[in-house]
């Protein structure tokens, strides 16, 4: 349930913690499951267990992706079915929405470099910025998460507001996904006079028209797409969100489709000037078209 939920640190638990084995960790309430590497259901994800139990794995420190449940052999380690957007996987995507900090633990059988020697090491709140539907090593289809850390995080969410507070700082903890304003990007939104190429909509307010760029193929790790014109689309907040979190796609004769029922949303706007690179349409579809 939702209001089982702890987002951010647990009193007495700071970055560095360390822990012998899964019990101590558990009954610590930085990581809830004795065995599963997620914590989390279709209401978000509170935290995860890096530790090696997935080949798809890759932990850069301040960066990880991060292999999703299920499908897994437990004693080879390999992916042996695909796996479902459900329970913590649901989870994981839900928390890059709502914007939720995700605790980060690592266990001594993960990463050489980042993971502790024995035992296992609280390493503090990171933040979803992106999943996806992957082919794995093993050839099944899996699904990958990006996460990275926050410096600063808000206080858990009591419920309750205190009229009298100071303002609430502002901190990373609260931002889904980053959304750049470059001189590319810009130039895209004034071609589509700030119309969003999806449904159309150019929202108005008193400083003028606004519109987002949103990114066909991700940029970084791993997708490493290239911040160029023919790799933006520019959209409205609505469909900026529905694109990035895969809910909607562009199929291979321009149409945006929904993609849990392949209903058409309507037919991608173009306009002269704006050339769109369709290897990263097709990108963009393998990566969220289960």
């Amino acid at each position: 349930m939702a209001s089982e939920r702890t987002y951010g640190e647990i009193p007495g638990y700071s970055p560095g913690s360390t822990f012998r084995n899964r019990d101590d960790l558990r009954a610590s309430g930085v990581h809830r499951p004795n065995q599963a590497g997620i914590c989390g259901g279709s209401d978000g994800a509170e935290s995860i267990v890096v530790s090696g139990g997935y080949v798809d794995d890759e932990d850069y420190g301040s960066e990880i992706i991060y292999t999703g449940q299920g499908g897994n052999d437990p004693t080879t380690k390999r992916q042996t079915a695909d796996q479902q957007l459900t329970r913590g996987n649901l989870g994981l995507a839900r928390s890059q929405i709502d914007g939720n900090p995700v605790r980060v633990v690592r266990g001594a059988a993960g990463d050489p470099v980042h993971s502790p020697k024995a035992g296992l090491r609280y390493d503090g709140l990171f933040r979803v910025v992106d999943h996806w539907l992957d082919t794995g090593k093993d050839g099944f289809k899996i699904w990958r998460y990006r996460l990275v850390t926050l410096e600063s995080v808000d206080p858990p969410f009591t419920g309750v507001h205190d009229a009298a507070a100071a303002p609430a700082a502002r901190t990373e903890a609260t931002i889904q996904r980053l959304v750049r304003s470059t001189a590319v990007a810009n130039g895209v939104k004034r071609l589509h006079s700030y119309r969003c190429q999806v449904c159309g909509l150019q929202l108005a307010t008193p400083a003028g028209p606004y519109a987002e760029a949103a990114h066909i193929r991700a940029l970084g790790r791993p997708h490493n797409g290239p911040d160029v014109a023919s790799n933006i689309l520019c959209l409205c907040p609505n469909d900026h969100l529905l694109f990035d979190t895969g809910a909607i796609y562009v199929d291979a004769d321009g149409v945006v489709r929904q993609t849990d029922t392949v209903a058409e949303v309507g037919k991608l706007r173009l306009v002269a000037g704006h050339a769109v690179d369709w290897d990263h349409l097709a990108y963009h579809r393998r990566h969220h078209k289960p």
